[in-house]
């Protein structure tokens, strides 16, 4: 069966992939892709399964003629302050694993975080600071001059019209959201494509960044 241009449309807002990003990783242009979407164009049946397995890939699974998700084996969520804890000892499992890797986290309250973190804090900010061959950048809003993870990490402050409160944390292969509210859910996703699409674009982000003045800093 052959997918639709909406469940196409569909899976690259799920992954939040542009026609450039699903070009890529298909090799059929980004034009053709638009008007195959736009259905300007008929497309081969051949150019549909191309198109398809790219998505498979990448974790999605299609339904029937018009649903569209990602498969669910590869979605974990975390949930309250014990949640959350698991969650950044899974963070460092990974790194330790893998002999290092890189960390991007945007859109950073580091205040929100140190408030689930509690008696916890320091422990965990010596245990990251203790790994070996990682990087870590955090960009947080513009002004704030909170930085507890200076020790290890690189911080850059983000313009106010592109910081969200909703934050996100890529490590190794894996992507996390991080939600807070009356009590804080991570949902960790392990699609390897996903957490790549997000790192590009906090590239994008942190290059148009600007550095912040550690002089003023707060006590942490």
């Amino acid at each position: 069966m052959s997918i639709t241009t909406a469940q196409i449309r569909g899976a690259r807002g799920i992954l939040n992939w542009s026609q450039g990003d699903l070009a890529e990783r298909t090799g059929i242009s980004a034009t053709s892709i638009g008007s195959i979407e736009n259905n300007q164009t008929t497309p081969r049946a051949n150019t549909l399964l191309s198109i398809q397995k790219a998505f498979e890939d990448a974790g999605i699974e299609f339904m029937g003629t018009d649903g569209v998700r990602l498969k669910t084996g590869n979605v974990r969520v975390f949930t309250g302050r014990e949640g959350y804890m698991d969650f950044f000892g899974e963070v460092y499992d990974v790194l330790n694993k893998e002999n290092g890797g890189e960390i991007c986290v945007s859109n950073v309250d580091e205040r929100k975080f140190a408030k689930w973190h509690g008696e916890m804090g320091d422990e965990h900010l010596a245990r990251m600071k203790s790994l070996k061959n990682v990087s870590t950048r955090i960009l947080i809003q513009d002004g704030d001059t909170y930085f507890p993870a200076d020790g290890y990490a690189e911080y850059r402050w983000l313009s106010k019209e592109l910081f969200s409160s909703v934050p996100f944390y890529v490590f190794g292969k894996k992507l996390a959201i991080m939600l807070f509210d009356i009590e804080p859910t991570v949902i960790l996703l392990n699609y390897p494509a996903v957490a790549q699409t997000y790192r590009k674009q906090f590239e994008a982000m942190w290059n148009n960044a600007t550095k912040p003045e550690l002089s003023k800093r707060e006590a942490v």
